[in-house]
């Protein structure tokens, strides 16, 4: 007998209800990751039933001191965290779980009457200001440089405003410089990881490293890491690696490995455009190494983000603003990390799930719990623009051929509506 498989994920309590005999479904998802994504390596687990609090992918904050990264994490959180204008006033790393507000859900929550709406979740910690030296030990040393190392994604805050009455380490903001200080730090630590890393692994017997599967890949990866740091002074995501080499990153929490995206933090002057000299000089440092800029005012976005909605809207018509800075920085955030969602809905939940692009649909279904990859039948889909051409119904969608029964090879699209049939 084929069973569907319902997660009330509120109570804890896993449903199996029996089905017609030739097929099951599920119709409800938990964030997904392919099992080489570095990310699912320390998500991934196979419990019954899921708790409503998800797993999120963890970016950290980082910059100089009084560049405005308490001020943005307040606003990203709505969470008040100390931000008093002087430096290491950040004494311990915060940490938020932020909601990606998703308006499909919205609509299909509407559609369906469902009970609740879950949005995918991005967590943000405010890591506290390094200083030039700090992989020495300067500032707050080397604790805060730790702490980068537990996040998925770094989003390096520059200060693009001039305000006398705001301290900066170096007397006046400069993009360059200061974007340099921070790199140059993370990358004398990760040197410092991998200098240490490859005397030890010299250290063992010719046997011991032989007997070592990944003994070869280590000793490629950490060789290439010491000349690529210490010689070229650059960080570790612009070194071409080897296939196997790259397999043995996961051994090694480097920094400079994550993908980075720079935050220019602008005045409420440089609204609403948000583009002055200092911003273009960052853009010209970030083209030179492949990176983002998202130019936000930290200041604009805390006083926005303690507004309800309709008061923020109006506030964000009198700036000029057609979107919050947020929005655009939780959304090159899922860019920059390769992810995208997909949708699942009814009348329980309607919810948004995060996984890698290019994710096959089994793999998609195994978020739901392992076991349903193991059983894949297929996969139920229809795409949300699709549904919504429709007038949101979703049997003239599927009169007009736009419900497609899809196999293991299907590569999950961003904003697909899925049900899995399973026969687990």
């Amino acid at each position: 007998m084929i069973r569907a498989v319902s997660l009330c994920l509120s109570g804890l309590v896993c449903a199996l209800v029996s089905l017609c005999p030739a097929e099951g479904f599920i119709s409800g998802g938990r964030g997904a990751f392919s099992p080489s994504s570095p990310l699912l390596q320390r998500r991934r687990h196979t419990p019954a039933a899921r708790s409503e609090v998800e797993m999120a992918v963890s970016a950290g904050i980082v910059g100089l001191p009084n560049v405005g990264k308490s001020t943005l994490f307040s606003a990203v959180t709505k969470k008040q965290v100390d931000a008093q204008n002087y430096p290491f006033c950040t004494i311990e790393p915060n940490t938020g779980i932020v909601e990606v507000r998703d308006r499909r859900l919205d609509k299909l929550g509407e559609i369906n009457a469902s009970q609740k709406i879950v949005h995918a979740t991005t967590e943000f910690t405010d890591i506290a200001g390094l200083v030039k030296g700090a992989s020495k030990g300067e500032g707050l040393g080397n604790k805060f440089l730790d702490n980068i190392r537990g996040t998925d994604l770094i989003c390096h805050v520059v200060r693009c405003f001039l305000d006398d009455d705001v301290i900066h380490v170096d007397g006046q903001p400069d993009p360059r410089r200061d974007a340099a200080v921070i790199n140059e730090e993370l990358v004398l630590a990760d040197l410092q990881m991998a200098t240490n890393a490859l005397e030890n692994l010299k250290k063992q017997s010719a046997h011991k490293l032989k007997n070592d599967k990944d003994g070869a890949a280590k000793l490629e990866l950490l060789e290439s890491a010491v000349a690529h740091l210490g010689e070229k002074f650059l960080p570790l995501r612009s070194l071409g690696l080897s296939d196997k080499a790259k397999g043995a990153m996961k051994y090694y929490n480097f920094i400079t490995s994550k993908p980075q995206m720079y935050i220019a933090n602008v005045s409420e002057d440089d609204l609403p455009d948000m583009d002055n000299d200092l911003v273009k000089e960052l853009r010209a440092v970030a083209t030179e190494e492949g990176a983002d800029v998202v130019p936000i005012c930290a200041k604009f976005e805390a006083e926005l983000a303690g507004l309800e909605e309709e008061e923020a809207l109006e506030f964000m018509q009198e700036g000029g603003i057609e979107e919050p800075g947020l929005d655009r920085l939780i959304r090159t955030t899922f860019d920059r990390l390769g992810l995208m969602t997909f949708l699942t809905t009814g009348k329980v939940e309607s919810r948004a799930w995060t996984i890698p692009k290019n994710c096959a649909a089994p793999q998609a279904a195994a978020t739901i719990h392992t076991d349903l990859e193991k059983g894949f039948i297929r996969a139920e889909v229809l795409n949300y623009e699709d549904l919504m051409t429709f007038g949101g119904v979703r049997t003239k969608a599927k009169e007009a051929g736009k419900v497609r029964m899809e196999g293991k090879d299907y590569v999950m699209q961003e904003g697909d509506i899925v049900i899995f049939h399973t026969s687990t």
